[in-house]
């Protein structure tokens, strides 16, 4: 497969070796960022030249610790720096002035200016998305001795982290290249994992399921898993386009408004907002983070005061399950040891699915890659892209025969999931003619129905009121 790989993606492909690469391991880069390296440096071999990378990381990818001896250089030294950031832009409305932030280091758009001259040759490429990668060029403007005035950094010049542009159309017709069995493949080397490392299917679409929220807006998910299953790796370090907060303490106005800030939260300016090793969160005022909850998993915005937060960020909830409570069915109250935040039926039915994590082995060597696969950075883009598409979940619709009395939140949870397994499996489907009604029922719909069912059968333990109450059964519409 590795040649039909290379024939179909060409320039989209590299050599991961995370086996033996610990070179690369001790970087401590997410994928998407080691990718783009290596597509730099490495050669047609997938050889690459480690002082040459090394040299260029300790240059342009400083560790927050760093961020001092930077601010030396630019504001005492007077020196021009270079680096590869993530960037957000703010432009004032009184005064039309546009800044700039680094959020990885601290520098907020109060410290900050960017040029008109400068503003017009990279608007579109920083207004592109709440915030992007990119190499920045900083320089210091000093004060110029008016009253109140403060010096500033000043952005010189920018070149957007993507140096290509995405051909989504040329990605969903190559997918009828390979075969489903090669898909799930290609689909595990694009985020790091060796296919051959799986016993079977079920283990490997079940690994995939983590995807769901990359490909799908509003995607809320739960999964319980042992520990070493790659949660928090899958989550947090594939993509750029997703947030993980591992622990600690988490707050409103973090995850959705801060008031005094006047400053939207993670929910809207990300995919997914992960709650990983949710049993040792805890949070700064259960009510108003319950509410905030309820009301952006159902709607996908909610209010904070008199100020709405939107987003289409999925809420997943990861954590460690004990062994004694796994459990195939589903009938053992696996929810017991969350934050109390979450021991409400009313929330948890919000949630759409629920991932069986104790299904995808725990990670060994032989699980990473070791070959040619997609680059995470480019597969990660697509994924994302592939959120605005709405034509999968039109083709769910017209396809899918809901049965009288169907609970609207149940259809709606399968549904969504279907959708999300369609765009990441066969996103060469085009129209409902496309589908192959067999493959559509065994990948997609019967596995949507399962993950909606687990969390109906939690909610009757955690609810007397939904006891009883079956997920429907959604087929798919026949003629």
């Amino acid at each position: 497969m590795v040649e039909k790989l290379k024939q179909t993606f060409d320039e989209m492909i590299v050599y991961k070796d995370l086996k033996k690469s610990s070179f690369l391991s001790a970087l401590g880069l997410p994928a998407f960022l080691r990718d783009w390296l290596l597509k730099r440096f490495a050669d047609a071999d997938g050889v690459f030249d480690t002082e040459e990378l090394a040299a260029f990381v300790h240059r342009y990818l400083p560790r927050k610790e760093e961020w001092t001896a930077i601010k030396n250089r630019i504001v005492i030294e007077r020196e021009q720096v270079k680096l590869l950031v993530r960037i957000s832009v703010d432009i004032d409305i009184k005064s039309g002035a546009v800044s700039f932030a680094l959020p990885d280091f601290g520098l907020t758009a109060r410290e900050t200016m960017i040029e008109e001259y400068v503003w017009q040759s990279c608007k579109d490429a920083l207004t592109a998305a709440r915030e992007t990668w990119g190499m920045v060029e900083l320089s210091y403007r000093p004060p110029t001795g008016k009253p109140q005035e403060k010096g500033k950094i000043t952005l010189e010049a920018f070149k957007s982290f993507c140096p290509y542009t995405i051909d989504l159309d040329y990605y969903k017709d190559a997918r009828r290249d390979f075969t489903t069995a090669e898909w799930l493949d290609v689909l595990l080397g694009a985020v790091d994992y060796n296919a051959a490392g799986y016993r079977d299917e079920e283990e490997k679409l079940t690994m995939l399921t983590r995807l769901l929220p990359f490909v799908e807006k509003k995607l809320n998910l739960i999964e319980l898993a042992p520990k070493g299953t790659g949660k928090s790796y899958l989550f947090g370090r594939v993509s750029r386009f997703g947030w993980l907060a591992s622990g600690g303490v988490m707050s409103r106005a973090k995850m959705f408004y801060d008031v005094a800030r006047r400053q939207d939260g993670l929910v809207a300016s990300n995919d997914f907002v992960v709650l990983d090793e949710v049993q040792t969160i805890t949070f700064t005022d259960v009510n108003e983070m319950r509410g905030a909850l309820k009301s952006f998993c159902e709607n996908g915005w909610c209010n904070i005061g008199t100020h709405r937060v939107d987003g289409d960020a999925g809420v997943v909830l990861c954590g460690n399950i004990k062994k004694e409570i796994m459990d195939q069915d589903g009938y053992a109250n696996m929810f017991e040891e969350l934050p109390p935040v979450f021991h409400e039926s009313a929330l948890i039915e919000r949630f759409h699915g629920f991932i069986k994590g104790w299904q995808i082995p725990r990670m060994t060597d032989d699980l990473k890659v070791a070959g040619w696969a997609l680059n995470s950075e480019y597969f990660s883009t697509i994924l994302h892209q592939l959120r605005d598409d709405m034509s999968y979940r039109a083709i769910v619709d017209e396809i899918v025969e809901v049965p009288d009395g169907a609970d609207t939140r149940d259809t709606e949870a399968i549904k969504r999931i279907a959708t999300a397994y369609l765009k990441l499996l066969f996103p060469h489907v085009r129209s409902a003619g496309d589908v192959d009604v067999q493959d559509f029922e065994r990948y997609c719909l019967r596995r949507a129905r399962k993950m909606r069912d687990t969390i109906r059968v939690q909610l009757g333990i955690l609810d007397s009121e939904y006891r009883g109450k079956d997920v429907p059964q959604l087929t798919v519409r026949k003629g």
